[in-house]
């Protein structure tokens, strides 16, 4: 035997990422995992003991470049103490920020935006660099394939990125680029292996997922209804839902298949941000109230058990207390299932940027009023699922021995006594309790 054939095998390298933000960033942290893997990297929960660690950031929430300088000033003792540590920012603060990251904190050896991510392997071996291109090529067809390793039972599928909107307060078509759709032959081989590899629940992903128009066979473009109905022909797929979308991009052909559908589940996440049609016509929501209410009929007409859940910006500029109570209102009229809401935050190189801002303690009270109505709201829906029976996919057990937990059909986690269950189980649960985050219940008879 050889001494080249007796050498122990190098040790593999550890990565480190902290993703912050969306569930974009998520399946993105993911697919840089893995084309860093290929590089003989593995993931690791310890950051002190990482060879690389990587700020995967978003830029949608306030202060987020604060945040970035504030994590990056805590890894300068590591930096310090292990010269060789590799530190890299990507995402879309690293999109906005490009260069200027690096002046302001010289340890940082690589920047990248979300548009070149699958050119990191390369900036690492260069061992410093900046690249925020928006690259011709599809970045998804330079990523390694997936290790064939079991994932989780549910899981994120990018479909579509970028958007063309340019809502006044939104730096997401500077940070992603104009709206990209992958084709249809792409996204189902990459389904196909996920339900290979025991996912029984895909989530759809995209800045503006319900725009998403592909390259279909023969080069027919198919619209997201269709891509809908296709993915949910594959054998061992039980679940598919999708986030995020706009208004204007739900199609009727869209709405059928939440009609049509078994396998979509009853849940949508349909952001409105305001309720009144002189905000939203300042922010370049190009809808109005109006028709807004005429979707949700609609939507509700073909799914009459779907929940509702949106998106509100409070404190708008020029919003006054008429254009609130309109937002009110529309809450009202609507009845979500749950609902995100802000204060609004200027971001810099948007057009709502330079406008003048509400006053703080003003928007905080707008704030609080908003999300009580709201609060109420879940409250409700969540109590109404008490005595029902709902599907529950398990993720992983609970914090108690022989408890699992998961999510239903309508994306509430729900807490069971299941000693037998397994992770992946899909099972019918009959809902006992409804706690303010959560539900809890018993297997079905």
């Amino acid at each position: 035997m050889s001494d080249q054939d007796s050498a122990p095998a190098p040790a593999a390298k550890k990565l480190f990422i902290k993703t912050y933000g969306c569930q974009m960033n998520v399946y993105d942290s993911q697919r840089m995992a893995e084309a860093m893997g290929a590089e003989g990297y593995v993931l690791t929960e310890n950051q002190a003991d990482a060879d690389m660690v990587l700020l995967n950031t978003c830029h949608i929430r306030e202060k987020a470049a604060e945040k970035l300088y504030s994590d990056l000033g805590r890894l300068k003792p590591l930096k310090a103490e292990r010269p060789d540590l590799k530190i890299g920012v990507a995402g879309c603060v690293a999109q906005a920020e490009g260069g200027e990251i690096q002046r302001r904190m010289p340890i940082v050896d690589l920047v990248v935006g979300p548009q070149a991510y699958h050119r990191l392997p390369a900036m690492v071996r260069a061992g410093r660099g900046v690249d925020t291109e928006f690259p011709a090529e599809d970045k998804f067809e330079h990523l390694p394939k997936p290790a064939a390793t079991r994932r989780a039972p549910a899981a994120f599928l990018t479909v579509q990125e970028g958007c063309d909107k340019f809502c006044a307060f939104c730096v997401v078509p500077y940070t992603r680029g104009a709206e990209v759709s992958r084709p249809v032959a792409r996204i189902l081989a990459e389904a196909r292996d996920l339900v290979g590899r025991g996912v029984r629940e895909i989530t759809l992903l995209g800045q503006n997922v319900n725009g998403w128009h592909g390259e279909g066979p023969g080069g027919v473009e198919w619209g997201f209804g269709r891509l809908i109905r296709s993915i949910a022909e594959i054998d061992g797929l039980d679940r598919i839902r999708y986030t995020t979308s706009h208004p204007n991009d739900m199609s009727g052909d869209l709405i059928a298949a939440h009609r049509d559908e078994p396998k979509l589940m009853p849940y949508l996440h349909l952001p409105v941000q305001s309720g009144s049609d002189r905000i939203l016509k300042a922010m370049n929501r190009r809808h109005t109230v109006a028709q807004y209410l005429r979707l949700i009929e609609r939507i509700r007409e073909a799914r009459p058990d779907i929940m509702l859940t949106s998106d509100f910006i409070v404190g708008f500029p020029g919003e006054t207390d008429r254009d609130h109570q309109d937002t009110l209102d529309l809450v009202r009229a609507v009845n979500f299932g749950t609902a995100f809401s802000f204060k609004y935050s200027p971001r810099p190189g948007t057009p709502a940027y330079e406008r003048p801002e509400v006053e703080g303690t003003l928007a905080d009270a707008r704030l609080q009023e908003l999300q009580a109505l709201l609060s109420s709201q879940q409250k409700a829906a969540q109590q109404d699922m008490v005595g029902r029976e709902l599907g529950v996919l398990f993720e992983k057990p609970g914090r108690h021995p022989g408890q699992m937990v998961g999510k239903s059909d309508y994306l509430h986690a729900v807490f069971v006594e299941a000693p037998q269950a397994k992770v992946g189980d899909l099972v019918r649960v009959r809902i006992t309790h409804s706690a303010p985050n959560s539900l809890a219940g018993v297997l079905a008879a």
